[in-house]
């Protein structure tokens, strides 16, 4: 295919000429991809200052969230090659992608959920692109070890990011970083669930290196507390986050993400639920609403800076990029539990002015 500059054309459209897949790939897109890199002066300050931060903001995709970037062409292969049904293993954002571009192509499009928290939001994007969704009695990781078997047995592709051309597609967002900022940023971070996402982003850094010399960031992967395995060093059999999206045990991509945190002299932790509703609060705060597990790679910068892991001095006139990779919208409960109930007045002008300028 050819390539074009057109921000608007889809990521296949855009990098397809960057990306290994097999000519018999036909695209199926929702126009995603070239979402904002938002300038955070603000929340920059509120952390100590004298850095840029960025936030690529993945929610503006499709369908809400950044598993559309690789979905397109995980979805455009299979549809290329006569598949006539998609499978994925979901805790909601996959779910939602993957309906939506089976259904573009017209397509079947299955979801194995586990059991316990998915975002309704998410669920209910699914539903309404189609999905049949089918929830198990077990983990994330009992329904990926599912998909994968059903996927090995029948003809139905699996789009899970064990799909190497998830992968290809999501590399696509560290080159619209490096194109925005004319160089790559000195320190990405971001959430990480099953390690898709942070493999994808550290391919695509590496990839744009090679071809234009650029730097390399340093690369903070942050996981929930209770759903640590890279940092534990261990699969967590029951994993436990108000962070649905990275509520994960056992990683598919873990080795690849410890490779990526390594080779790029950085780092994968952990940070508490409650750190992460705290940042997603602050985002808000700055006009970026988030699901919470999209706050978890600035929870993690936060922490870092306050446990002197990183200094300011070491930020000093550096550019942070931190992934958002979900939209608030996706998993609103949170915030609906929590908010106050409206103040009711009467409909008259004298009431509405006491309450609002009254003894200012």
């Amino acid at each position: 295919m050819n390539p074009t500059t057109n921000p608007s054309a889809g990521v296949l459209a855009r990098y397809g000429h960057l990306m290994n897949i097999p000519a018999h790939t036909r695209p199926v897109t929702l126009l995603e991809g070239s979402t904002p890199l938002i300038p955070m002066p603000r929340l920059a300050d509120e952390l100590g200052g004298g850095f840029e931060l960025y936030v690529k903001f993945e929610g503006m995709n499709p369908t809400g969230s950044f598993k559309d970037r690789g979905m397109t062409v995980a979805i455009s292969e299979a549809y290329g090659r006569g598949a006539k049904a998609v499978i994925c293993a979901s805790t909601g954002n996959t779910a939602a992608s993957a309906a939506a571009y089976a259904s573009r192509a017209g397509m079947r499009a299955i979801v194995i959920i586990p059991e316990g928290k998915v975002a309704a939001g998410k669920l209910a994007g699914a539903v309404a692109y189609g999905a049949e969704v089918v929830q198990i009695e077990g983990s994330f990781d009992d329904a990926l070890d599912l998909v994968v078997q059903i996927s090995e047995h029948h003809p139905i592709a699996l789009v899970n990011s064990l799909n190497p051309y998830r992968l290809e597609g999501q590399k696509t967002a560290a080159f619209e970083i490096t194109e925005i900022l004319g160089e790559a940023p000195d320190w990405l971070c971001l959430p990480v669930g099953n390690a898709g996402n942070i493999s994808a982003y550290w391919m695509g850094f590496m990839e744009q290196r090679q071809r234009s010399g650029t730097g390399l960031p340093r690369v903070l992967g942050v996981q929930a507390e209770g759903s640590a395995p890279l940092v534990l060093g261990h699969p967590v059999e029951k994993p436990e986050t108000v962070a649905t999206a990275i509520r994960i045990g056992k990683p598919a991509r873990g080795e690849q993400a410890l490779e990526a945190a390594e080779q790029s002299n950085g780092r994968i932790i952990a940070v508490s639920d409650e750190e992460i509703l705290h940042m997603q609060r602050r985002l808000a705060a700055s006009g970026v609403w988030v699901e919470p597990a999209s706050a978890a790679g600035l929870a993690g910068l936060a922490r870092q800076l306050r446990e002197g892991h990183i200094t300011l001095d070491e930020l000093r006139g550096k550019r942070i990029a931190a992934v958002c990779t979900g939209h608030g919208m996706k998993d609103p409960d949170i915030i609906a539990r929590s908010m106050p109930a409206p103040q009711r007045l009467p409909a008259e002008l004298r009431a509405l002015e006491d309450a609002l300028v009254g003894g200012r």
